[in-house]
């Protein structure tokens, strides 16, 4: 499971340090990446170098907390990104959400993949903390 986590984590990590770089992959149209993943109302551009860079930051901590699920910092590490993932997985199918982020083709591709990754990810940590 960590091995999985640490893959899907990485892929995440990276896109979003390219994302940072202004390397527009998979989709070269700025407009187009970023109504395809920010998702929000008229979004037209992405969203800039640090706050990229900051999910980048962010995801790392929870990769390096998973290989030392033993240590107390590694675990509330793990705890806190599995509330952060699942609460951002459930998000997805309520009204407001979808009221924030009416932009296709996120607004589809959030329920049928973006969400229940986040959920996976969530169960992933929930079960590297349960048997650690």
């Amino acid at each position: 499971m960590t091995i999985l986590l640490t893959l899907i984590l990485m892929v995440v990590a990276l896109l979003h340090f390219a994302w940072g770089l202004s390397i527009w992959i998979p989709i070269r149209d700025e407009e187009q990446l970023a109504r395809t993943v920010v998702g929000a109302k008229g979004v037209t551009r992405m969203p800039g170098t640090i706050p990229c860079l900051l999910v980048v930051v962010a995801v790392l901590v929870v990769v390096a907390a998973i290989w030392m699920p033993h240590m107390a910092i590694a675990r509330f590490v793990m705890w806190f990104a599995l509330v952060v993932f699942l609460a951002r997985g459930a998000i997805a199918y309520t009204k407001m959400w979808r009221a924030m982020t009416p932009e296709e083709p996120f607004n589809t591709y959030d329920q049928r993949y973006y969400a229940p990754l986040c959920v996976v990810i969530a169960i992933g940590l929930l079960v590297i903390l349960l048997s650690a």
